[in-house]
């Protein structure tokens, strides 16, 4: 077994020291926690562990450290932040896709307009919101795959929209209702985390900005900053093995998906780090619009 590869120890041993920050540890409790994710990285060698799995080992021993529940969510305040935020956003968007030429490809940049920010990867004093929405009619992808996710979605009845971030998924949200606006016959489900871990979007962000108000919303079963599909309830396996389109969003669910995506599914994303760039073919700081191909 190879292991994490050498390329992620550094990000796994960073969100593990941000981790412990954003729950307020002390210093002896932040070394545990670094210790944890260390031991996590030498164990993958021989457990077959991944990187999300380390990060879900790294939160459960935080949330033991704090004597919380084990659904306590760490980064509650920040997805807060970054829903409410983006949420304030949403006139504007919608008022750039209905005077687009081309509305369903201005609603796929802005939603990876909102994987670009990553409300919870930067703060919020640091990052200029307006000038990036501004920004949004300059995103160039280094994949886009549009000719081949507008032919599937002309044929679909039934699409999976995975979700990553809270925050991002408000932008996600402006996508799905366009999507809905032109395609009113579409079934449309979108998936989040079961359990919060690091930023990502859960049920209660989808209920907090309305999107289960749009398009039925479930729980994939996912613990992890990703989506293990062998670990995801009966629902949703069923879901991802059955619809005619799935729209997956960030790094993480890429990292998962890749080696069972198929031509069904779209991923849609920034690229972050060295490794999901050697992984799409696409270099770092890049966007992508890029089909899932079954192995072999």
């Amino acid at each position: 077994m190879s292991g994490i590869v050498e390329t992620c120890h550094s990000c796994v041993l960073d969100q593990a020291r941000s981790a412990a920050r954003f729950a307020n540890l002390s210093e002896s409790q932040t070394e545990r926690i670094i210790s944890v994710a260390q031991e996590g990285i030498d164990r993958s060698e021989t457990d077959n562990l991944t990187v999300q799995h380390v990060i879900r080992i790294i939160a459960n021993t935080i949330i033991s450290e704090l004597n919380e529940r084990s659904d306590f969510d760490i980064y509650k305040k920040v997805k807060v932040l970054s829903n409410n935020i983006a949420l304030s956003y949403v006139e504007q968007l919608n008022g750039q896709i209905r005077s687009s030429e081309s509305p369903i490809e201005q609603a796929i940049k802005i939603s990876a307009g909102g994987n670009i920010i990553d409300f919870g990867a930067k703060s919020h004093g640091k990052i200029d919101i307006d000038q990036e929405i501004q920004n949004i009619d300059q995103v160039t992808f280094a994949r886009y795959d549009f000719r081949q996710f507008r032919n599937r979605l002309n044929s679909a009845k039934s699409v999976l929209f995975i979700c990553d971030n809270s925050g991002e998924i408000v932008f996600d949200m402006v996508l799905i209702s366009e999507l809905k606006r032109q395609l009113p016959h579409l079934e449309i489900t979108a998936s989040v985390r079961h359990h919060p871990i690091i930023n990502d979007a859960t049920l209660e962000d989808a209920r907090a900005i309305g999107l289960d108000s749009l398009v039925n919303v479930i729980s994939s079963g996912s613990i992890y900053p990703g989506t293990i599909l062998a670990e995801t309830t009966e629902e949703f396996k069923g879901l991802f093995n059955s619809v005619d389109l799935i729209i997956s969003k960030g790094q993480g669910n890429l990292e998962t998906l890749l080696p069972v995506a198929d031509e069904r599914l779209f991923f849609l994303l920034r690229v972050k780090c060295d490794q999901i760039a050697k992984v799409s073919g696409v270099e770092k700081g890049n966007l992508v619009l890029m089909q899932g191909k079954r192995n072999g």
